[in-house]
């Protein structure tokens, strides 16, 4: 079956298996004034939707700043996303080092759009017959119609990127001199800064699905393993190690569940949730997963007693979580509807419906 963002809880597993506090950054002080940095992989720097305050401090030194970019950098797109998602924030792109989650955000004030990070406003022009806010498919050049916006509207769109643009968004952001090295200094003796916060971006990754985050994650294992973000190369591992426990062959080939060349069965993910109830322990899947009709993905469903995981792709929805008993018992299911030509609402009412005769049936 397709799975969708159902993807997003191997991905979450595997990140708890591997990280007990996740790295932010790695750096090399050379002196009071001159500090080297190269990427972990950490998807938060400047991030609209998840502030953080490590990274911010971390880049609020009187010092000058060195990036050392990996040799060998990921695809922006994975393998099986659909080409025309580019312009949409949930396609944006993966990279080393992402800032401000690699996008462009416009919001309407007094009849004029104020863009975050402000510098794409030269690369932003009005456009009387286009679409609310687009930008080119092979540059990072943005157009806008503003008789299609409404007052406080909020749109964010992928930048193109690349590590010159990164160390200009960093410098100007911060006000600091951020200089581009030719490449990463392995002699260097590179220390880890971790965050101080890992909530934020675990609950972004299940409760808003966040694929940026999701995609982040699977690079950041894949660096801490092998010295090089590779996704292919770190899902083969995480296979290699799972396949004691796995129910069933996986085909898994990107963190986020964009690709539409992700294959799963549902007694595997039930597999995966049963480990990650063994990996994070209960209070942590109750304060991390989308709670029914309370938050996240898990809003439109009126089951409050189920903790779960929505994936949602064009013809497939799917929910995969934790249905909890008055009585204290905890069932792990997993429901996935694929290739289906009704709406997606009535498709998660037909969901609905049947957790609920669960519910009556396990009383």
């Amino acid at each position: 079956m397709t799975p969708a963002s159902n993807v997003k809880l191997l991905t979450f597993l595997a990140a708890k298996q591997q990280f007990i506090k996740l790295p932010a950054v790695y750096y090399y002080k050379e002196n009071d004034r001159l500090i080297h940095f190269k990427a972990s992989g950490y998807p938060l720097l400047l991030h609209p939707f998840y502030p953080e305050i490590t990274l911010a401090s971390f880049f609020s030194q009187s010092a000058s700043y060195i990036y050392h970019p990996p040799s060998i950098t990921p695809n922006p797109l994975g393998e099986g996303w659909a080409w025309d998602d580019y312009p949409y924030y949930y396609a944006a792109e993966r990279n080393p080092f992402p800032i401000y989650g690699n996008a462009v955000q416009a919001i309407l004030k007094d009849n004029a759009l104020e863009l975050t990070p402000s510098f794409f406003e030269i690369m932003t022009a009005k456009d009387s017959v286009g679409s609310k806010f687009k930008r080119l498919h092979s540059i990072n050049a943005f157009s806008y119609n503003l008789s299609e916006w409404q007052k406080n509207d909020t749109l964010t769109r992928p930048f193109i990127t690349s590590d010159s643009l990164f160390v200009k968004l960093l410098s100007e952001s911060t006000g600091k001199e951020v200089v581009l090295a030719g490449e990463i200094r392995e002699e260097f003796p590179w220390e880890q800064l971790y965050s101080n916060d890992d909530v934020p971006l675990y609950r972004g990754l299940l409760q808003d699905s966040d694929n940026g985050i999701a995609e982040a994650l699977l690079l950041m294992i894949s660096e801490d393993l092998f010295n090089e973000m590779d996704s292919e190369k770190v899902i083969d591992s995480i296979l290699v190690r799972w396949k004691p426990w796995l129910k069933d062959p996986i085909q898994w080939v990107d963190g986020s569940g964009v690709s539409r060349y992700n294959m799963v069965t549902p007694r595997t993910l039930v597999g995966v949730l049963q480990k990650i109830h063994e990996t994070v322990g209960w209070e942590t899947i109750q304060d991390y997963f989308p709670k029914g009709s309370n938050s996240g993905t898990l809003k439109k469903y009126a089951n409050a007693s189920v903790f779960a995981k929505t994936g949602t792709l064009r013809h497939n929805h799917n929910l995969s979580g934790y249905l909890v008993q008055p009585k204290g018992t905890t069932y792990v299911f997993s429901i996935m509807v694929n290739h289906h030509t009704a709406s997606t609402e009535d498709v998660r009412e037909g969901i609905g419906i049947l957790l609920k005769w669960f519910e009556r049936k396990l009383k």
